[in-house]
């Protein structure tokens, strides 16, 4: 079933019944959508769109903070036949106009954040006929449509486009990290198999309350919230990171299942730690599961959630982009034993771990990860070369260097192209880093390669230590003697540790900035 038909479902099932709450704590403010009212809004976009000219095929930007309209909006123009094409919010004027000439998108919705970014290159942005707001509307733009507007003007009747699940759904890009981001093109197909492996995994129902943060452009929160999606569970948009405001809507809303980003969870655990929240002061007693994905997890960061939350479920979640975010690889929530690897090959996933010639490594040895399944993308759109070189007979590389243990559990070793080698050895930053979180009084940790002029490159970690805490250089450098001695940091540098959005650390930008420091070290 398309997810445009599961919403249309929901509507007839759960007509009446709160399906999305946005809340604004920042601005004090809160609204809420009905099954019902969700599913008129999508038809009144797809409506309008087709008014417009927008037919099968067609590329929609979607450029939007997270709010009410986001996922309105992304249904209507998946019900149009078109392709929605979700931006991250910190591209630059630049990568808004590479990504759109790509798309050769011929409508753009976009938020009042993006005003200026988009009027720096509206007139470079030929194939855009129609541009249309989603803010007050003191704030629009003279080239710009309302978006109240727009959707008045637009049927609430399903316009019956006939789509398939074979079809092109949408188009994805890459976050930008490292390099110009690429297009993903995903089917309708890959989106039903997201809604499948989700519940799966962590068996939402209909009286289930997902509370989503993250971006809802990238694939990993909205994805994550399809689980209860399909089964018409409620799903709350929070706009605001701080840990008093995450417990609060837990509670006042009653959410049971949270995605967390690493630092998000550590900076609960070090509110509630600092006394800057109370937990009694909360409704707990219906959140059940706490998961987190993105990027690695630090072990000791869960130790410390279950000391704090014992009876919380837990599960990790692996994935990219290029398969429809989350699930070709999850721990398992009876698998708290593991805590550490990123899980096991997901529901209807293979995984294998093959070397630079795709020949699986023997168990215990590291190599590139390579996985299998229904939500493996269509392709780069536009870039045969990439995709030649990523996909192979159904199963995509992913880039990431990981290795099998005894029973069978996938450890991420690190990113292909951040391993640091040193003296003709090889270092894996992400273990490392799992060994710096271990230290109570860091916050946040990266371990990035600088130049060296005998070595040819060096470790380097830039910590981040809990606010009123303290830590000097040598201190630091002692509590890495816990480490092989060629794993050992040899430089160490306090500074904020970069993430983007959906908590990745940014590692090229640390590179760029510390590129300049080198030095020879002794071993």
């Amino acid at each position: 079933m398309v997810i445009t038909d599961i919403l249309a479902r929901n509507a007839r099932m759960y007509g009446d019944e709160i399906a999305l709450v946005e809340r604004a704590p920042e601005k004090g403010s809160r609204s809420a959508l009905t099954w019902k009212e969700f599913d008129e809004t999508a038809n009144r976009i797809a409506n309008g769109l087709i008014a417009k000219g927008v037919k099968p095929g067609d590329k929609v930007i979607h450029l939007m903070m997270n709010c009410m309209e986001w996922l309105p909006t992304y249904f209507g123009i998946l019900r149009t036949g078109a392709w929605a094409v979700p931006l991250n919010f910190r591209f630059t004027a630049e990568d808004i106009r590479y990504c759109t000439e790509i798309a050769e998108a011929g409508t753009m919705f976009f938020g009042e954040e993006f005003i200026e970014r988009v009027d720096d290159i509206k007139e470079d942005l030929e194939s855009v006929r129609d541009f249309i707001f989603v803010g007050p509307e003191e704030m629009r733009p003279s080239h710009a449509e309302s978006f109240g507007d727009f959707v008045k003007t637009g049927s609430a009747i399903d316009p019956g486009m006939e789509i398939n699940l074979m079809d092109e759904a949408a188009l994805y890009f890459t976050s930008g990290t490292t390099g110009t981001p690429k297009p993903i093109l995903l089917t309708h197909r890959n989106l039903e198999a997201a809604c499948i492996v989700e519940n799966r995994h962590h068996n939402q129902t209909h009286e289930d309350t997902f509370l989503c943060i993250p971006p809802l452009y990238h694939t990993g929160a909205k994805m994550h919230w399809f689980g209860s999606f399909i089964v018409g569970g409620r799903g709350i948009i929070l706009k605001g990171i701080k840990p008093s405001w995450i417990l609060e809507a837990v509670s006042e809303e009653a959410a049971s299942i949270v995605w967390l980003l690493v630092p998000w969870a550590q900076d609960i655990l070090i509110a509630i730690e600092n006394g800057d929240v109370d937990l009694k002061d909360y409704k707990l007693d219906q959140w059940r599961l706490m998961h987190i994905g993105a990027q690695p997890v630090p072990p000791s960061l869960i130790r410390n959630w279950k000391k704090v939350f014992p009876s919380h479920d837990y599960d990790t979640n692996y994935g990219l982009s290029e398969t429809t975010g989350p699930g070709c690889v999850h721990l398992g929530m009876e698998n708290l034993h593991k805590v550490g690897a990123i899980g096991v090959p997901g529901f209807d996933w293979e995984c294998r771990i093959v070397d630079v010639d795709r020949k699986d490594v023997p168990k215990g040895e590291p190599g590139e990860l390579m996985v299998k399944g229904p939500c493996v993308m269509k392709e780069y759109y536009k870039n045969p070369e990439a995709t030649q070189s990523t996909l192979f007979d159904g199963w995509l590389l992913t880039g990431d260097m990981a290795r099998f243990d005894e029973d069978g559990f996938i450890w991420l070793v690190d990113r292909k192209k951040d391993v640091i080698i040193t003296g003709g050895e090889n270092i894996f930053p992400v273990e490392i880093e799992a060994y710096l979180m271990d230290n109570p009084k860091l916050q946040d940790a990266a371990v990035i390669g600088i130049p060296d002029e005998r070595l040819g490159e060096i470790a380097a970690a830039v910590l981040k230590v809990k606010p009123g805490v303290s830590m000097s250089e040598e201190e630091a450098l002692q509590f890495c003697e816990g480490l092989p001695r060629y794993k050992r940091p040899r430089k160490i540098i306090f500074d904020e540790v970069p993430r983007n959005p959906t908590g990745k650390i940014e590692k090229p930008k640390l590179r760029k900035k510390y590129a300049g420091m080198v030095e020879s070290f002794k071993l």
